[in-house]
């Protein structure tokens, strides 16, 4: 058994199951304030009730959420003890602002949120849902800081400890916060978080809508978050271009990986669909291309050519060894690479089309009339969540064999314990997770047959 395999695994296992619902989180709570916002302004009874609707989906969610959360720390000290040790002056004080500013904001409001319906001003309600939802914007980023800094450190130095040798010491709070690597991130994962939460919503309602429940009211729940849905969908296109441009410039092997490039491009650059890679011989041979495509996507024109693979090796190995000591393998596993990517391109395509197609549709009054859209936009939630686990293990692949680029590779970092401890955890850690989904969807499912949504207060 390989320890470093299995550490990566279990991570890898936990990190991408909490994640399913992380978007969920930051875009249902910002359209729950939205919806309630629309109440307190209109005084229309039909925003209060699908308020309280989606606010009791929502806190399942968040309770799921903050479940699978709390083991992402941990597993720091667990499986990574030799990198938490090298780089926890700098990676933790993100960590710790998240828990205690970020994540108490979410928690003291959305508990006043849930016990004041009707106890308090409505203004002052509304206000609480609103500092919910910042809150999940700010632990968003300061999580995505933390993550940025092993994409891209800055604002550091290295210096000797008598006991643990080696380690980094935090130089520049200001450099790590407005990090280049966060801030092409950040907006990324907002627009996602968007659309996800809007997708689940609009997808909720078109179920409730087919079955005839309170079909006015699901109307108006559909055409308000079909519209996020097109806003951050096409947020999400724009800032998944804008990112990947800026890889281009930073980061050449993970775009090279992305396409399968082993050896540079013609100019201009086709992007290719689909393809037959052959790792071992390294070779790639194209079984669908669109000619330029990947020049106008590095380079916003129809002119440019890429490095590939072969050479960027080359380039790195002369630039790291130094720092390093060793001989790395830089080329990530491009398979997985390449078809992860396709997978968040493509699903994110199919977000925007599908949105486009809902709001004109809704707009029109005429998406209860529009049967297979409404069969189809259940399915969505699961198409948003492709699309964001993608984004993330690209992220996260990508990077490798670095767990802090340029500077510690991942074999590095790894706890030394026993591989059968991993594994044994991993078991466990796999299981209970799949009793927490399984409980979600039931709880998801209870509350959604409800054929009114005359719940009463959310408490």
């Amino acid at each position: 058994m390989d320890l470093l395999l299995l550490s990566r695994l279990q991570f890898a296992a936990t990190t991408v199951f909490h994640f399913f619902f992380v978007p969920i989180t930051i875009g249902m709570v910002f359209l729950i304030a939205v919806y309630e916002t629309l109440y307190v302004r209109s005084g229309d009874e039909h925003y209060k009730r699908i308020t309280k609707f989606f606010g009791h989906l929502f806190l399942i969610n968040f309770a799921v959420g903050v479940v699978t959360g709390i083991l992402q720390e941990f597993q720091f000290g667990m499986n990574w003890s030799e990198y938490s040790s090298f780089v926890g002056d700098v990676f933790g004080p993100s960590l710790a602002i998240e828990a205690l500013l970020a994540f108490y904001l979410e928690s003291t409001f959305i508990g006043i949120w849930i016990f004041s319906w009707e106890k308090i001003n409505k203004k002052l309600h509304l206000m609480c849902i609103w500092l919910v939802s910042i809150g999940t914007i700010l632990s968003a980023f300061w999580i995505l800081s933390a993550n940025s800094f092993m994409q891209h450190p800055v604002g550091f130095k290295i210096v000797e400890n008598n006991v643990i040798g080696k380690k980094a010491e935090m130089e520049n709070f200001l450099e790590i916060i407005t990090n280049s690597y966060l801030w092409h991130q950040f907006p990324h994962v907002i627009f996602t978080s968007l659309a996800t939460g809007a997708f689940v919503i609009s997808g909720v309602s078109a179920w409730k809508i087919l079955r005839k429940h309170e079909i006015k009211l699901f109307h108006k729940a559909f055409k308000v978050s079909i519209v996020a849905a097109l806003i951050g969908s096409l947020g999400l296109l724009l800032t998944g271009h804008s990112q990947m441009q800026y890889l281009v410039r930073e980061y050449p092997m993970k775009v090279a990986a992305a396409e399968a490039l082993y050896e540079n491009t013609d100019n201009p650059a086709p992007f290719t669909v689909l393809a037959s890679i052959n790792e071992k011989q390294q070779q790639t041979k194209p079984l669908v291309e669109v000619p330029g495509l990947l020049s106008f996507l590095a380079f916003d024109k129809f002119d440019g050519s890429l490095k590939g693979m072969k050479e960027l090796q080359k380039e790195m190995d002369d630039k790291y060894y130094p720092v390093i000591g060793e001989h790395l393998n830089y080329i990530p596993e491009v398979t997985l690479i390449f078809y992860v990517f396709r997978a968040m391109s493509g699903a994110g395509g199919i977000m925007f089309i599908i949105s486009l197609l809902g709001t004109i549709f809704a707009f029109k009054k005429v998406e209860t009339k529009k049967r297979w859209l409404l069969h189809l936009m259940p399915w969505m939630i699961l198409v948003v969540e492709v699309a964001a686990a993608s984004g993330w293990i690209y992220a996260e692949m990508g990077r490798q064999p670095f767990l802090i680029f340029g500077i510690m590779p991942t074999s590095s970092g790894v706890s030394p314990i026993p591989a059968s401890s991993v594994l044994f955890s991993l078991i466990v850690f796999c299981f209970l997770y799949t009793i927490l989904g399984i409980a979600q969807f039931v709880l998801f499912r209870y509350t959604m047959n409800k054929k009114e949504t005359t719940i009463g207060e959310v408490n």
